[in-house]
């Protein structure tokens, strides 16, 4: 009987060989096109710095590109770095209702792998698809309907580092062009690399930023572990002492990571961010723009009452008063109560926008007064269709004695609300306008969609070096 890992490995190595259809690169290359926005745009965030700290003390072989470090490292160190800078600013793609960032561990695993094999787009298209596809899977075979959400964050776990360790092998091993049994131990050894939990999100700290630096990193590690012989078990998915029991336990669906794997794909409907900041702030953040388009003010607003899914009150709205009056601008963008502040005031972007999470920022104190006025509770509805959407209600009783409602039951972003085009765009300019010209951004674009064509990936990170070294 052929376990789901070694149905991974033989689905990966058939697509490796084969490629995948034109519609699914076209949604590839918008991913990856996205991550090096996100990337770039966090390039001079502290964590950025640290991780390249790291890389460069390390030292090694030059074979592959860690976005604004001078000079290339080794594949497993530019992916500690890309995955780290991809993740940074919240602003990574997010699959529901599992709850993961897939393409922010996958895509800089198989950047960094192509780089040095010298493999070309369609190689990359192809093993990055999958990598998404196997993250996401893994993430469903731990959402529970009874609990109504991932068993992964129930525990505390970060899924997005966990399962994207797996994924970013997945996506390695297939450009390094490991056969299945080799992706199949591929897998088995990733198993046992993925780490990381979320306290960070509810009290702060910085290492979050890392997660999907470390998961990429160790996809990279055990794709060559896998390369140069060492194995892992078949059964390490769905057995007794396997990964899904060991993170989730009982509450397990081994069977949604490999039914239609290969025919049916999760990769199209992950959800595209408009608003750097955690997820479950954006329904808030789109409810307080309406309001705003109503000519709802914060003059006019004696209280805002932003109510939430009761899963996520834990993460944007626990400790309240931290919550109220975030310590950082990081930490800002894990709060309800400062994000729909930001918002009602006026945010950049397509609504709110990194200058609206620097530290500065969140200590404004006319954003935090208004922030002080936004009480967060749990709301039936909003329970209820989570995690399929993330849905919020945000009501503003008026100072007049009125109040206005605006209810958001789908994401922004996503399948039933995608971002346009001109959105996409829009993000991926305004975030690589923060470190290079407008002109050289739109030549990083072109190139990434010119891996349809098979463009060595090698071009396509020496133009990213190239406009980062031309500065603003």
């Amino acid at each position: 009987m052929t376990t789901p890992a070694q149905r991974i490995g033989e689905v990966g190595a058939r697509l490796a060989a084969g490629g995948v259809d034109d519609e699914l690169a076209e949604d590839v290359v918008r991913r990856i096109v996205d991550v090096l926005g996100n990337s770039l745009a966090a390039t001079r965030e502290e964590p950025a710095r640290i991780a390249g700290a790291v890389a460069a003390e390390w030292g090694g072989g030059p074979a592959a590109t860690a976005i604004g470090l001078s000079g290339r490292v080794p594949a497993p160190s530019a992916a500690l770095v890309n995955g780290t800078l991809a993740h940074s600013l919240d602003f990574d793609d997010t699959h529901l209702p599992s709850v993961l960032h897939p393409s922010a561990s996958v895509v800089p695993a198989a950047l960094a792998t192509a780089e040095r094999t010298g493999a070309g787009g369609r190689a990359v298209l192809a093993a990055t698809a999958m990598g998404i596809e196997v993250t996401c899977r893994l993430g469903m075979a731990g959402y529970d309907e009874d609990l109504g959400n991932s068993v992964f964050f129930e525990h505390g776990q970060h899924a997005t580092a966990i399962c994207g360790a797996i994924g970013a092998a997945v996506a390695s091993g297939m450009v390094q062009g490991l056969d299945a049994d080799q992706l199949t131990s591929a897998v088995g050894i990733a198993a046992s690399m993925g780490a990381g939990v979320i306290e960070a999100n509810r009290t702060g700290g910085t290492i979050k930023r890392v997660h999907c630096g470390w998961a990429a990193h160790s996809g990279v590690a055990a794709a060559d572990l896998a390369r140069h012989g060492l194995t892992g078990p078949p059964t390490v998915i769905e057995g007794r002492f396997g990964f899904l029991r060991a993170f989730c336990g009982e509450r397990v669906h081994p069977e949604r990571v490999t039914d239609g794997l290969g025919e049916r794909w999760e990769t199209p409907g992950v959800f595209f961010k408009p608003y750097p900041c955690n997820h479950f702030t954006h329904a808030g953040i789109d409810a307080a723009l309406r309001l705003r388009e109503r000519g709802v003010t914060a003059e006019r607003v004696r209280e805002l009452v932003l109510g939430v899914p009761a899963p996520v009150l834990r993460t944007i709205a626990e400790p309240a008063e931290e919550k109220r009056h975030p310590r950082s601008g990081y930490h800002a963008a894990f709060s309800g109560p400062y994000t729909v502040a930001a918002a009602l005031l006026g945010g950049g972007g397509l609504g709110v926008f990194h200058e609206d999470f620097t530290d500065s920022a969140a200590a404004d104190p006319r954003r935090l007064e208004l922030a002080g006025r936004v009480r967060v509770v749990a709301d039936e509805r909003a329970t209820a269709g989570f995690p399929q959407q993330f849905p919020a209600v945000l009501t503003a009783e008026l100072t007049d004695g009125g109040s206005v409602t605006e209810r958001i039951a789908e994401n922004r972003g996503g399948p039933q609300r995608p971002l346009s085009s001109a959105e996409l765009a829009a993000k991926f300019t305004g975030n690589a306008s923060r470190v290079i010209e407008p002109d050289r951004a739109a030549e990083v674009v072109a190139s990434v969609w010119d891996l349809r064509e098979d463009r060595p990936i090698g071009e396509v990170m020496t133009g990213v070096q190239t406009a980062l070294a031309a500065g603003r």
